[in-house]
């Protein structure tokens, strides 16, 4: 495979814009998306190459050049409302379509471990994905729409809950009362390693895996979110101290494929440090 060297960002959002940061200071020549002009000046302050890319509207709005690049990094996780992921999945394939009209060959797919579901299991790449929620069913459906593709290689990483700069867990859940399945364990994982696996993959050129990006460490939703809440001297949540659906993310792939080591595992000893 060619050297890697133009990298584009579709959605710069919170991952998105420190993925792109973290790019351009490992070397690589990085354009970004944005779907509002405002943010234009914000990228390019940053050294990211702007762009105003939608396909929300009824007419699809790109630059042609920003989908020349070796890495197109799609980052727009689906805003949907109860049965309105049809319009996600539209959005998917026009995205497709762009991608093979400009050649595009190697696509990572930002999705979620949302897609696996509460199963009451621990579950890894190599589990059958039983989405509870629109917002699963349609990544896992968007996931299945990309890699069936041909012309290009899709890579998929699927991130669990996420945490780090502007979103403190301590603030999730402070002060509420009657917090069902405070037993069951947490899926968590820091900005850091969102972009430590996404370079990681980039450097060794892992193309074609699909990747769950998630702590190794996973202590209970009562345990962390109130020791979160009390660190920032907040009230603690009130859990019932019960569990009932959950699920443990696992990785087969991020350990024997990247042999990626975590900056953020032990989530813990991580609120007192933070």
């Amino acid at each position: 495979m060619q050297e890697i060297k133009k990298v584009s960002v579709l959605g710069c959002g919170w991952y998105g814009f420190s993925l792109a940061t973290t790019l351009i200071s490992k070397g690589y020549v990085v354009k970004g998306s944005t779907t509002s002009e405002d943010k234009l000046p914000i990228l390019s302050t940053a050294n990211i190459n702007p762009y105003l890319v939608n396909f929300s509207t009824d007419e699809d709005i790109y630059d042609p050049r920003f989908f020349k690049c070796d890495i197109l990094f799609i980052s727009i996780p689906p805003k949907i409302r109860a049965g309105n992921g049809e319009e996600y999945l539209i959005k998917i394939q026009r995205i497709i379509d762009a991608i093979k009209h400009h050649s595009v060959k190697q696509i990572i797919f930002i999705s979620s471990t949302g897609v696996y579901g509460d199963v009451n299991a621990e579950v890894n790449e190599l589990s059958n994905p039983q989405p509870d929620s629109t917002s699963g069913q349609a990544l896992l459906q968007a996931e299945h729409l990309l890699k069936q593709q041909n012309e290009f290689t899709t890579t998929i990483i699927r991130f669990a809950g996420l945490i780090g700069p502007g979103r403190d867990p301590g603030r999730f859940l402070a002060g509420k009362k009657d917090i069902p399945n405070g037993n069951a364990p947490v899926n968590l994982i820091h900005l850091t390693d969102c972009v430590g696996i996404s370079c990681a993959i980039l450097t060794k050129k892992t193309f074609g895996y699909t990747f769950n990006a998630c702590s190794t460490s996973h202590p209970t939703r009562a345990e962390f979110y109130s020791k979160a809440a009390i660190l920032l001297e907040l009230d603690a949540p009130q859990f019932i101290m019960e569990k009932k659906s959950r699920k443990v993310v696992s990785s087969i792939h991020v350990d024997t494929v990247l042999n990626y080591k975590y900056e953020v595992d032990n989530l813990m000893d991580w609120l007192d440090k933070k």
